[in-house]
Formats: structure tokens, C-alpha cells, sequence
């Protein structure tokens, strides 16, 4: 699966809203980001990472970095081509760190 569509990466990189657009996961794992924005150079993206240790953050991905993972059973990291969220990626960071986890955001 391709991680960002062009109209994903045009959303992104204009996205004025504070709200994450995109939801990457582990398919094998605990491992999930919510991305709020891409900068222009197409591959740094802004966003929550929670790699499933109870510490969720917020910070710097890299695009290319998410498409080269290797997980078991040939797969890669996905897209949650069903996200959406009212929250803003504050809100989500203070929700999740609250609870541990980005998966234990209601």
C-alpha cells in the first residue's frame, strides 16, 4: 500500500487545522502515528508517534523511514484508510499520554 496519496500529501503539507489527517499502524504490532502535516521537502512528517512502550510523543517522522519498515510475514506499515478525528493533535498527545497509549483514546 502506498502510505500517502497525492491528495493526502497536498492535504497535509496545507493543512491548517491542527487535526491529524492520517493514521499509520504496525499491522504485527502496538506501533501507531497520527500525522498532522508533511513539510515541503515530501518527506518529514509532524504528528504523534506511539510505538507502544506507554510513552506516546510528538515529533518529527520520516515518510521514507515508515515505507522502508520490514515487519513478519512481509509486511509493512499501513494506512487506516477509515481515520478521522474531531481532536487535534494536542488533544489527542494529552488524551494519549494520559492513557498510555494512542489505542486507548476513546
Amino acid at each position: 500500500m502506498k502510505l500517502l496519496t497525492a491528495s493526502l500529501v497536498k492535504a497535509l503539507q496545507t493543512n491548517q487545522t491542527g487535526k491529524p489527517l492520517v493514521k499509520f499502524f504496525n499491522p504485527v504490532g502496538a506501533a501507531t502515528w497520527l500525522v498532522s502535516e508533511l513539510d515541503e521537502d515530501g518527506d518529514t512528517l509532524f504528528g504523534l508517534a506511539d510505538l507502544g512502550f506507554g510513552c506516546p510523543e510528538l515529533g518529527y517522522i520520516s515518510l521514507q523511514e515508515l515505507q522502508g519498515l520490514r515487519l513478519p510475514f512481509g509486511l509493512g506499515i499501513e494506512r487506516d484508510i477509515h481515520f478521522s478525528t474531531d481532536l487535534t493533535i494536542t488533544e489527542w498527545a494529552d488524551k494519549a499520554r494520559t492513557a498510555g497509549s494512542i489505542l486507548q483514546v476513546a
